[in-house]
């Protein structure tokens, strides 16, 4: 916080939230001694993991190029605008600022990593004019039972870390408006209904991934918790060039995970990672 509060006192009217890049800020509109003191807060913030970013020209190269995914579910899902919007673990806001460019009326980012939520406070400390778009420090089972208070709610990476999907889901239902949409975007498996992986350890280095389904098994356990309307809109295979090690995310990423003699499997010798996005109505 006190790295925050001691960024050089910015303005700009330069504020894009509809492109790849979320932008805040130009070059130009930064004497040479800001702009070094502005990196070096936020490398001290590293390591970035959603984005990309430009902030007053710095280009935050991030591990995950997150756009990819706005692109694949941007088409399909109910416009967002004038619609209250839930983000479930939402990183450091990427997606906040992506779904605000989509004129939402507002949106609600939760995410219990702390630095997540202060690398959000630094961007929005720059963006200023108090949007409507906030970063809670807390998870999905924090928020008050029953809410029903979204219209859109999203669930990106976050099903194969819950012990109990089946309890993510309800709860995601649980703050959906009725007939709101959830926005579903996780890791599945090429099986048959009520087929699932459960990685004995790790699966792609990461210890905390508990299921992950086939889409038949998803699109029952979605039915079983009284969605409806449910759709497959996109699948995609994780690359190494959507998820790397950048100069803003130093430590290991995808390509260390996978099996140098066949990157169709990870390191462990699980099925490489296949991501799918599905939507669902709260009836």
């Amino acid at each position: 916080q006190n790295l925050i509060d001691g960024l050089p006192a910015l303005t700009s009217q330069v504020r894009n939230l509809t492109q790849d890049t979320v932008q805040i800020g130009s070059s130009d509109e930064i004497s040479a001694s800001d702009f070094q003191a502005l990196e070096t807060a936020l490398r001290a913030f590293m390591p970035w993991r959603k984005g990309p970013f430009e902030l007053f020209g710095i280009f935050i190269d991030t591990e995950w190029r997150s756009d990819w995914k706005w692109q694949r579910l941007q088409a399909n899902i109910k416009p967002l605008k004038n619609r209250r919007v839930l983000d479930v673990g939402c990183g450091n806001g990427y997606f906040c600022w992506r779904m605000l460019g989509e004129n939402a009326r507002v949106v609600v980012g939760i995410d219990p990593l702390i630095l997540n939520v202060m690398q959000f406070r630094l961007i929005n400390k720059l963006h200023g004019g108090n949007p409507p778009v906030y970063l809670l420090p807390c998870g999905l089972e924090d928020l008050p039972d029953g809410l029903k208070a979204f219209d859109t709610v999203f669930s990106m990476g976050v099903l194969y870390h819950r012990r109990s999907p089946i309890d993510h889901l309800l709860e995601l239902k649980a703050s959906l408006a009725p007939g709101g949409e959830l926005v579903l975007e996780t890791l599945i498996i090429h099986g048959k209904a009520g087929e699932s992986l459960v990685p004995t350890d790790r699966y792609a280095n990461m210890r905390n991934v508990w299921f992950i389904p086939s889409i038949e098994t998803l699109t029952g356990w979605l039915a079983r918790c009284g969605f409806d309307n449910i759709r497959l809109i996109d699948t995609c295979p994780t690359t190494t060039e959507e998820q790397r090690s950048t100069g803003w995310m130093t430590s290991q990423s995808l390509s260390q995970s996978l099996d140098p003699l066949n990157p169709e499997l990870t390191i462990e010798g699980h099925p490489a990672p296949i991501r799918a996005i599905l939507l669902a109505n709260s009836a």
